[in-house]
């Protein structure tokens, strides 16, 4: 593999020492990029830790959050939930708190699903449609707010499907976990993300979470943690690039 001039092995383990400080790992993909590209490595490390290290939420929420976005279906980072949910755990994350996340992460789906049942519902007319009984409705209300979902059309067409979607919701979270606004910063980064991006849910949420008292600059930094992500492509990539140029130089 070629390397860039002027980069001495010093340098480069200065800039490997400064990686593992701010991102608390090293991987092979991340050797591949020292070597090839040693100030993606440096850049990165100072740009995907700055939100970590700057911004208000503690380290344990930090975390978590990483741990829902991780764990995502959206993205599905084995290695990367493995790091993170030691940390959480190393930082005072309790066992109740990585289960709620995890139910939090089951739930992110059906936000989507009522979106398009409210396009459905808008073009057929609701010609299928039942009226929603107050019992059903005074569920609906509490966990629509909490979860960014608008479950009215869902209710109307469906209200078998929304009674055992209710019971999961209610039910399926561990006895003990987050709080309710640490819970909204958990679904904000999960709709924010890139990998998953809901606007509609993202307005609920932050609505949501602003009447809960959490402040603008905590929700940013929710937001913002979801960005690198983005670096697992170009890690894949320097995987496959170390085995494509090993193959060719055997």
């Amino acid at each position: 593999m070629s390397t860039p001039p002027g980069t001495t092995e010093a340098a480069r383990a200065q800039i490997k020492a400064y990686f593992m400080a701010q991102r608390g790992y090293w991987r092979p993909w991340a050797e591949t990029m020292l070597q090839a590209c040693p100030s993606f490595v440096e850049q990165y490390a100072r740009y995907a830790g700055h939100p970590a290290r700057t911004g208000p939420l503690t380290e344990r929420m930090v975390e978590l959050i990483y741990v829902a976005l991780d764990a995502s279906s959206s993205h599905l980072f084995e290695s990367g939930l493995q790091t993170h949910m030691k940390r959480a755990l190393d930082v005072g994350a309790t066992q109740g708190d990585i289960f709620d996340v995890l139910h939090l992460v089951a739930v992110q789906g059906v936000a989507s699903v009522c979106q398009a049942t409210d396009i459905l519902a808008e073009l057929t007319g609701g010609s299928d449609a039942t009226p929603i009984d107050e019992k059903r409705q005074a569920r609906i209300d509490p966990l629509g707010a909490q979860h960014a979902l608008d479950l009215r059309a869902m209710a109307r067409l469906d209200p078998g499907y929304t009674d055992v979607l209710l019971d999961f919701i209610e039910q399926g979270r561990p006895g003990a976990g987050l709080s309710p606004a640490e819970r909204s910063l958990v679904q904000l980064a999960l709709h924010a993300c890139f990998t998953a991006f809901n606007p509609g849910a993202v307005r609920h949420i932050v609505k949501t979470a602003l009447s809960q008292g959490l402040a603008s600059a905590e929700l940013l930094q929710a937001i913002q943690l979801g960005a690198h992500l983005a670096v697992h492509g170009t890690a894949l990539g320097a995987n496959v690039f170390r085995q494509v140029a090993g193959t060719e130089t055997t």
